[in-house]
């Protein structure tokens, strides 16, 4: 979006230039969502719904066998929680399982699974402790086995991957006191020795997650910067760094509201020597490096999500069938009713979303940069008002700790501790705000590709003359069709009759949501990326229409099946209703909201002139700011 906005500082400027270099510039294979955004529903890129082959299915099974036991033998959740200690004797076991070596290819001592059985593993595990998820996802989703096994060179992989299945736990750390989502606020420096074989690396880390007991942990540091078109360019660059390095030490562990068992915290690094060849990708790749592997890295959240989904929906049909009130089970009030019904039919969206996109990942002929990202937000989003909703069922024991319900003689669901372990996934990974705008974004790049070379002080006169003709003759049959009401039915042959009328709204919808999207770009141009609530709107759309194809595709594919799950097109049947509901919502508030008075208001409220709101309360005194 930066290549719109010339009227911004310089500071800005530079940051959005830094964020827009470390993109992935070509759509090389397919992407659903792409499509979906510019108006078009590939219904063949998500039908049939993708199976497991037997032989990877078998291989997923008979290691989930292994994990619950470990789980139910070693991992008490509820003495992490108080400890905030997972055992020595637990992580030596989980190593002895290959859980830190999941994804990690045979030939370099990994177990070699897929995506969909790594986040079945994590799926699992989530439902039983938070604490230990975060760990094993911290390790091998964004730290150092997957830039190694997606980027590393062949002497990196076989230096470090055989580690992580002995003995060896892994961190990522990019976050500093200062520099969160724009990373070019971003201090740690690694400093190219004379010898032309070194770099010294100093600097602070934040919220590192393992890094507090990490063996080996990917750093991002500022390297020497390149003159790029004229202008000097920033560059981080990805290193590999061994924490027994001399120089290398741990600050601070940081303690949460949930999560009591994750080893996250500040990490220094002082004059900390690192070799040349210990660089990932190259230099100045460090955040394309980072952007690249969180487009798997993230679809562990989702799985995540969608096991405390299903965990809280089995404790909210479990109470609701049994708690009496009023004469009647609870669970047939018809306000506790409609949170249950809801609630099943988002676990089933998440559940349909999730294993879509991860059979996609490793089909590896998917571009899922957008459906790893609002696979993330969609589930994490849904997964919290699933778990509010839960405590909200289960009332004063939802509120009430598991040990206080257990100690008086009550069911002790821990409903408490998973809620206070939740909340953070909407942060993680990417909080719900950058993805927005990140999804935003990369929907608007086929449009941005276009514009391009007319706003580039680098393109010529005539190649801008060339550009606006290519516009003119694409524009001119492109918009158009986003008016004509047109879908063909045969694509939808063989879905149940209750489905069909389900995705032609998704057909004509995303045609609404392409054009809509569209006039936005034309009449806003160079201020629309400052347009957000407008763009968190539209994104909203195409997530809505995105899980209501993945219900429909998993539905259609299930009803085939003889079992109990035959019945899963009800489910889809009761999510797409809601969704279309919500869209409608949506749409309306595009165009009829109070975001500029909000806005106006806000900048007063920055400025003071509502402090008297704040009257006849005890002020906290902030240790470092006054506020």
């Amino acid at each position: 979006m930066g290549m719109f906005h010339k009227n911004i500082s310089e500071e800005k400027r530079a940051s959005l230039e830094l964020a827009e270099a470390s993109r992935e510039e070509a759509w090389v294979h397919p992407s659903f969502l792409v499509e979906l955004f510019q108006g078009r529903v590939r219904w063949d890129l998500v039908s049939p719904f993708p199976k497991q082959n037997p032989h990877d299915k078998k291989e997923g099974d008979d290691f989930l066998v292994k994990l619950e036991e470990f789980l139910k033998k070693y991992i008490n959740a509820e003495e992490i929680d108080r400890t905030g200690e997972i055992s020595s004797d637990a992580i030596k076991r989980l190593f002895d399982l290959g859980a830190f070596a999941i994804k990690i290819p045979k030939d370099y001592g990994g177990l070699g699974f897929s995506q969909v059985n790594y986040n079945r593993a994590i799926h699992l595990v989530a439902s039983h402790c938070g604490s230990t998820a975060v760990l094993l996802s911290a390790h091998q989703s964004i730290g150092v086995p997957q830039p190694l096994i997606l980027f590393g060179t062949e002497e990196q992989k076989r230096k470090f991957l055989p580690r992580f299945r002995k003995d060896a736990i892994s961190a990522f750390a990019l976050t500093e006191p200062e520099a969160g989502s724009d990373p070019r606020s971003m201090v740690t420096t690694a400093t190219p020795l004379e010898d032309g074989k070194t770099f010294r690396l100093n600097g602070k880390k934040l919220w590192c997650t393992n890094g507090t007991i990490a063996d080996i942990i990917v750093v991002m540091a500022v390297t020497p910067p390149k003159i790029v078109y004229g202008k000097e360019r920033k560059q981080i660059t990805a290193f590999i760094v061994e924490t027994n390095s001399p120089g290398f030490r741990v600050e601070h562990r940081c303690s949460f509201m949930g999560l009591h068992g994750i080893q996250n915290g500040v990490l220094i690094f002082e004059d900390v020597l690192v070799p040349k060849e210990n660089i990932i990708l190259g230099e100045g790749q460090g955040l394309k490096l980072a952007l690249m592997t969180l487009n798997t890295g993230r679809l562990t959240m989702p799985a995540a999500t969608t096991g405390v989904g299903k965990w809280c929906l089995n404790v909210s049909r479990r109470w609701a069938s049994e708690r009496k009130q009023w004469g009647q089970v609870i669970g047939e009030h018809e306000s506790i009713s409609a949170k249950i019904g809801s609630m099943t039919a988002n676990v089933f969206a998440m559940e349909a979303m999730t294993w879509l996109v991860s059979h996609m990942a490793d089909a590896k002929k998917f571009d899922i940069r957008l459906e790893a990202a609002v696979a993330k937000l969609f589930c994490t989003e849904a997964g919290w008002r699933i778990i509010d909703d839960t405590v909200q069922i289960r009332a004063g024991c939802g509120y009430e700790s598991s040990v206080s319900l257990r100690e008086r003689g009550e069911t002790d669901f821990p409903v408490e501790r998973i809620f206070r372990d939740s909340r953070i996934n909407l942060i993680i990974e990417g909080t719900s705000e950058i993805m927005h705008l990140f999804i935003a974004r990369e929907a608007l790049d086929p449009h941005m590709q276009k514009i391009k070379p007319l706003i580039s002080s680098r393109t010529s006169l005539g190649a801008k003359i060339l550009a606006v003709f290519s516009m003119m003759g694409y524009y001119s049959l492109w918009l158009p069709w986003q008016y004509i009401p047109w879908v063909n039915l045969k694509t939808y042959m063989g879905m149940p009759a209750k489905l069909i009328g389900h995705m032609i709204y998704v057909s004509l919808t995303s045609k609404k949501l392409a054009r809509r999207l569209f006039y936005k770009m034309m009449r806003y141009q160079k201020k629309l990326e400052g347009k957000q609530n407008i763009l968190n709107r539209f994104v909203d759309i195409g997530c809505e229409l995105f899980a209501m194809t993945c219900v429909c595709s998993y539905a259609t594919e299930l009803s085939k099946k003889s079992d109990e799950k035959k019945n899963s097109v009800e489910l889809a049947d009761l999510f797409c209703r809601e969704s279309r509901l919500r869209i409608r919502q949506i749409f309306r508030s595009v165009n009829h909201n109070s975001d500029r008075v909000s806005k106006d208001l806000v900048k007063k409220v920055l400025a003071g002139e509502y402090k008297w709101l704040e009257n006849d309360i005890m002020i906290h005194k902030t240790n470092t700011h006054q506020m």
